[in-house]
């Protein structure tokens, strides 16, 4: 690499250091250092196009490094992905197209929101996965349509985290050749330098999962060898880790320190920075050389896109409904029926198994699978095959007893583009991968979560087992579409809307025991998050019971009792609270009527989420302490869940 295109490197540098001198806010230190390896993956190797940023075969990156944020909106600036020089002196600004963190497509470009430390490489982890199916389900002999590689750049703040680890043994398991990770290995973390917290063997670690290992000597100069090392690693049968040892902030007087890791450098700082890569330009502005190096590796870039342009398009004229399939942002939901009839006994769980089956005959690329729950979740495809290293094309994932990763990994593959991706486990277990729901909310992303064993009726497992706080935390959560279906009708409901959702993540939540198929739920409007499942017979009832889920059966029962002593009474179905809340006031005052304030809502969990329905003169039968060990049916009976108790607490209304 000769010296006027180091330039170039260094105008990354100096880009990033400006940005967050101007904002006083930011993270240099890996932004200055990282600058070597990622001008050398994004204009070096990257195949993308910055006029189609969207392009399904163009090569994946995340900066998982979140926090490095200035360098990756560097690197949009300079190829072309829509940003000015405005936007990059607007960074951490309100407003901005330039967040403190990356934001998915905020701007253009930006392949998913990172800063949570780890996720990135667990999201790129999907992105390798879908890759990989995809290609196999669609590419032809002479088309290969689905062809690319998966880039990260991780710190050593990603490799600490324990989701580190069950990606990386998952990609190992997958044997996910185009998934190549860059380590910028500096030494230093917030609080120190790294042997504070850590001495691990990353060769080592790595390796074990079947990885295979690279490393850079000199990451802060060496941009040829960083090349090298990829190139390399493109031609192996396994996923890549690139260990590119750097100092932090190299250049700066403070230059292998952590203090250079998180605030603005300093003017006095910058300056002595400016003298020792003998940098003359003025913040924000760059000699035309700079730009002519960038605009020359864009150019090729276009020319690799051109190829497949046409390529596809040959393609699209000999496979048109594979095409069609593969552009479809939803799943074939209008034809799914349930089987069952009134009456019957399922569970929500193994209805939803049964859609599930459905969905899978119709859509190929509907896929996912459990964290070693598979057949308790009841999420397995049982015509579909499985997922592995030399099978693919098969559409059962088994993730191990890794939710996080789990969760996260889902989320790169429904980033991905061209697949529908859902995961499962216990409902209790969800708080392992709760951060990753979080930030499949954040990204508008709709990916599926499933937690099964809903409440205190998984009974003899006991309260480890029985989620009480999770419906309450999770209504909580912004952009997320949480779904508790009181039977199999609902659930029918619930996996249509799911399949129709394109802007944010769903979690299904089933039971563990069989629930009656009620008559009054078939056609469920859970797109409107609640209606009436059964009305009073007066205008004006005497008073509402609303329920959720396996609660709302049971509300029924107490509504017949209530009946037979002379009260008119209606019951409200609300599988879905967010969604109820996003109706026009006129529905939401059609189905709980303000003048009728005697309100009792019925769920065997906390009781929190309830109260902005039943108001200050109702009452809310929830449990708000953890559940017991025993028969189900008797803990549900031993926390007051049955007919009579649920008719008697709303004659104390």
């Amino acid at each position: 690499m000769n010296n006027e295109e180091m330039q170039a490197v260094n105008a990354l540098r100096f880009l990033s250091t400006d940005m967050i001198q101007r904002a006083n806010s930011g993270h240099p230190g890996v932004a200055i250092d990282a600058s070597p390896m990622a001008y050398g993956l994004w204009e070096k190797v990257m195949n993308f196009n910055p006029e189609k940023p969207n392009w399904i075969n163009r090569d994946r990156f995340i900066l998982s490094a979140g926090h490095g944020s200035a360098l990756l909106y560097s690197l949009l600036y300079f190829n072309h992905f829509g940003l000015t020089v405005t936007d990059l002196k607007s960074f951490r600004q309100l407003d901005s197209k330039t967040p403190g963190h990356p934001e998915k497509g905020y701007p253009s470009g930006v392949d998913a929101t990172t800063g949570p430390l780890a996720q990135g490489l667990a999201m790129a982890v999907g992105m390798a996965m879908a890759e990989k199916h995809l290609a196999a389900l669609y590419n032809k002999p002479g088309f290969n349509i689905i062809d690319h590689y998966t880039y990260t750049i991780i710190g050593d703040g990603d490799l600490m985290e324990g989701l580190s680890e069950e990606a990386i043994n998952l990609a190992g398991s997958k044997g996910l050749s185009k998934l190549i990770v860059l380590y910028d290995s500096n030494n230093v973390s917030l609080d120190g330098p790294l042997n504070l917290s850590t001495n691990e063997n990353v060769k080592e670690r790595v390796e074990a999962a079947s990885w295979d290992y690279y490393q850079v000597e000199d990451g802060d100069t060496d941009v040829n060898a960083i090349v090298r090392a990829i190139r390399l690693a493109q031609k192996t049968a396994k996923p890549s880790l690139i260990e590119v040892k750097t100092t932090i902030g190299y250049g700066s007087p403070q230059a292998g320190t952590s203090a250079v890791h998180g605030a603005a450098l300093g003017k006095e700082n910058i300056s002595k920075m400016r003298e020792f890569f003998n940098w003359t330009s003025e913040p924000f502005k760059f000699p035309k050389k700079v730009y002519d190096y960038f605009d020359q590796a864009v150019a090729s870039k276009k020319q690799n896109y051109d190829q497949w342009l046409n390529t596809f398009r040959q393609y699209s004229a000999k496979y048109p409904d594979k095409v069609k399939q593969l552009k479809s942002a939803t799943l074939k939901v209008d034809d799914l029926v349930s089987n069952y009839r009134n009456g019957d006994l399922v569970s929500t769980r193994v209805a939803s198994h049964d859609i599930m089956q459905q969905i899978a005959h119709e859509n190929s690329t509907f896929w996912g699978g459990a964290a070693d729950l598979s057949s308790s979740n009841k999420t397995f495809l049982e015509k579909a095959g499985n997922f592995t290293k030399t099978d693919p094309a098969g559409c059962n994932v088994f993730f191990g007893v890794r939710e996080f990763g789990m969760g996260s990994a889902i989320n790169g593959m429904n980033l991905h583009g061209g697949n529908r991706a859902f995961c499962s486990t216990f409902l209790v277990f969800t708080d392992y991968l709760r951060s990753a729901i979080r930030l499949s909310a954040l990204m508008n992303l709709p990916s599926i979560f499933i937690g099964s064993h809903d409440s205190i009726a998984v009974g003899e497992d006991g309260p480890t087992h029985e989620p009480i706080e999770h419906l309450t935390s999770y209504r909580a959560m912004p952009n997320l579409n949480v779904i508790r279906p009181a039977d199999a009708n609902e659930t029918l409901a619930a996996w249509q809307l799911i399949g129709k959702t394109t802007n944010r993540p769903t979690l299904l939540v089933t039971s563990r025991q069989a629930l009656p198929v009620l008559k009054e739920t078939k056609n469920a409007p859970v797109e409107k998050g609640a209606y009436i499942v059964s009305d009073s017979v007066k205008p004006n009832p005497d008073g509402i019971i609303l329920a959720a889920g396996s609660e709302v059966s049971l509300a029924l029962k107490a509504k017949a009792l209530l009946e037979k002593a002379g009260k008119d009474v209606r019951v409200v179905s609300m599988p879905a609270m967010n969604l109820f809340n996003e109706q026009p006031v006129s529905y939401q005052e059609e189905i709980l009527p303000a003048t009728v304030t005697k309100r009792l809502a019925v769920e065997m969990g906390a009781s929190m989420s309830w109260y902005q329905y039943v108001g200050t003169k109702g009452k809310v039968m929830g449990v708000d302490t953890f559940g017991k060990s025993g028969k189900g049916d008797e803990v549900i009976k031993s926390f007051g869940f049955t007919p009579e108790n649920v008719a008697q607490q709303f004659n104390t209304l």
